[in-house]
């Protein structure tokens, strides 16, 4: 299913997100084209939901290179990873985890081949969708320090809140079909 007529598929309850996906996304004007994009498709990867995943998928390869693409994919992946590894620091009160080296590989960070706060921008999108402190805490200083605005990073958190919150009502919608 395209993802437009995934996203016209959402039951009447949640015409608010039918609404705001609309307006964030189809009408968006405060994002470029990659971060609008490249946030999508991340916060889809983060929802977990394999029929949100594969239409924004194929709807974002309209919009964005291979190597855009595959370095959102990579955003959301590497974030799910890491916002469990450091909100686990965050929720510990043993301070001696945080000294400790992560142990954990993450070459895409440095590897991904697109702008850098674009790719920094869908990691806090990712850090925010899974509540990790840390992560949202410094993927938002490495863009303010990079000269991004509030604007533009709460224009992210809105697209994020809204692909995330997608997720939930499909899976509703799948298991009260089925």
């Amino acid at each position: 299913m395209s993802l437009d007529a995934l996203i016209d598929s959402l039951p009447d309850y949640a015409k608010d997100l039918r609404l705001n996906y609309s307006s964030l996304v189809r009408n968006n004007t405060e994002l470029t084209k990659q971060q609008l994009w490249g946030t999508v498709v991340a916060s889809a990867v983060a929802t977990r939901n394999a029929a949100l995943t594969a239409a924004v998928v194929a709807e974002a390869a309209n919009h964005l290179s291979p190597v855009e693409l595959d370095a959102a994919k990579a955003a959301g992946a590497i974030m799910g990873m890491n916002n469990i590894y450091y909100r686990f620091h965050h929720l510990s009160s043993n301070e001696k985890y945080s000294t400790l080296p992560a142990k954990l590989r993450m070459n895409v960070l440095r590897s991904h081949g697109v702008d850098h706060n674009d790719f920094e921008l869908w990691s806090l999108a990712v850090s925010a969708i899974n509540g990790c402190g840390k992560c949202v805490d410094s993927h938002e200083n490495v863009v303010r320090q990079k000269g991004v605005t509030e604007e533009t990073i709460a224009a992210v958190i809105r697209v994020c809140s809204v692909v995330h919150a997608i997720g939930p009502v499909l899976e509703e919608k799948a298991a009260t079909a089925a």
